[in-house]
């Protein structure tokens, strides 16, 4: 025989209740979360599946946000790149006027305070900040003036002008990742854009003996060149020339000596592995690694190719000094040297604000996809939801007045 106690009444109307308590609060957590899934255990295959779309879609976000960032500064960039553009668009008319004789040594030197000015502006846009206060051609050194003026007495201005102007930024290694796996460079560094000629960097020291003491590490432009322990010479020329770096290497059959050639205008940047390298310290080419400021190249090595502002000061010297020789020769060949290089750059600066473009395109068509694939493993269906939440409310408060009615004893049942 089962003891019916007083209290079971109040007991299995309590459990009754808590339950139905339960079913309300879940469903009014879905409502509000939006989310038919609201523990694991409600759909587990669907629970996963909903967790890699989210992870998906948070990913596609970050590489939208990506492409508008890219996108926005490749037009930055491309505005002053067209700026110095039309500057040495007119340094080249200059060129061409005082290079045909008909202007005297006083007109050319008129010519040559006019391709002064436009120098110093020249400077200025290569020195150009964004709104976050980084230089935009300095390279992944964002916050160093990549264009140095040193100034001087200029013979025929009467006032000092820049002399030289020396490259202190870095090389255009910042990336930014567009889709899994794919990145852009976000750079074009001032020693790309303001270049003129390809640079040779000749070594005067005979390596035909030579070999790599141990395995170590070269880098010529940002690209790693592994070298191992007894490489000679022509090993590491052959290393050289089939990496990424834009030169290409060869040996100097009189000097026997290693000589490095840009494959395109640009200045060679060249370092040793951190770690005790002295690969080409041992070969020749540079004193010690890149030292902000100043180039690194040895002293006996022997240097050509210059910048756009080595060949604009050497049409203004020439300009100032009425050498029309220089000036129609010269002067205009490397204006023109310059210009090519500065319209490629120009163009690289499209191709790419293209790609990213597309990237965006392409990302913006994939998330609504992805978020409908999300709502369909994971997504409330809320007509539903809110019939089931106002028939469990009903069944709530109906269970509350029965009990109201089956459990009516007060105070004075219990004082009899």
């Amino acid at each position: 025989m089962f003891r019916v106690s007083t209290n079971m009444p109040n007991d299995d109307i309590q459990y009754s209740l808590r339950r139905k308590e339960e079913a309300l609060s879940a469903i009014q957590a879905k409502i509000a979360n939006q989310s038919r899934i609201r523990e694991l255990r409600d759909d587990p295959l669907a629970a996963s599946h909903a967790v890699r779309y989210a992870s998906y879609i948070n990913r596609l976000e970050r590489f939208e946000k990506n492409t508008l960032d890219a996108r926005e500064h490749y037009e930055f960039v491309d505005g002053y790149l067209r700026q110095a553009n039309d500057i040495l668009q007119r340094m080249r008319e200059l060129a061409v006027q005082g290079a045909n004789g008909v202007y005297t040594k006083d007109d050319t030197a008129k010519m040559g305070v006019e391709v002064n000015e436009l120098l110093k502006e020249m400077t200025a846009i290569a020195n150009a900040t964004g709104a976050d206060g980084k230089y935009i051609f300095s390279g992944d050194k964002a916050f160093t003036m990549p264009f140095r003026i040193v100034e001087g007495t200029v013979e025929g201005l009467g006032h000092e002008a820049p002399l030289r102007v020396e490259y202190r930024g870095a090389g255009a290694e910042r990336r930014l990742e567009i889709s899994d796996g794919t990145y852009r460079g976000l750079d074009i560094g001032g020693g790309e854009a303001f270049w003129a000629e390809k640079m040779i960097v000749a070594s005067t020291v005979d390596a035909s003996n030579y070999t790599v003491p141990a395995e170590s590490w070269i880098f010529i432009d940002g690209a790693e060149i592994p070298v191992n322990s007894g490489d000679n010479v022509r090993a590491i020329v052959a290393k050289i020339n089939d990496s990424a770096a834009p030169v290409k290497a060869y040996i100097d059959p009189e000097s026997q000596a290693i000589v490095l050639e840009g494959t395109e205008p640009h200045l060679i940047r060249m370092e040793d592995a951190a770690a005790g390298g002295t690969v080409l310290r041992d070969l020749g080419l540079i004193r010690a690694n890149y030292e902000q400021g100043a180039p690194n190249w040895s002293p006996g090595a022997r240097v050509s190719g210059g910048s756009l502002f080595d060949v604009v000061i050497g049409l203004r010297d020439a300009m100032l000094n009425g050498d029309q020789q220089y000036i129609g020769g010269q002067g205009l060949g490397g204006v023109d040297q310059a210009l090519n290089n500065l319209q490629s750059r120009i163009a690289d600066m499209g191709s790419r604000a293209e790609r990213v473009e597309a990237a965006w395109g392409r990302i913006n068509m994939e998330i609504p996809n992805v978020t409908e694939s999300l709502s369909r493993e994971a997504g409330l269906d809320l007509a539903s939801a809110s019939v089931e939440f106002n028939m469990l409310d009903m069944a709530h408060k109906a269970a509350l007045q029965t009990a109201a009615r089956i459990i009516p004893p007060t105070l004075l049942d219990f004082l009899r």
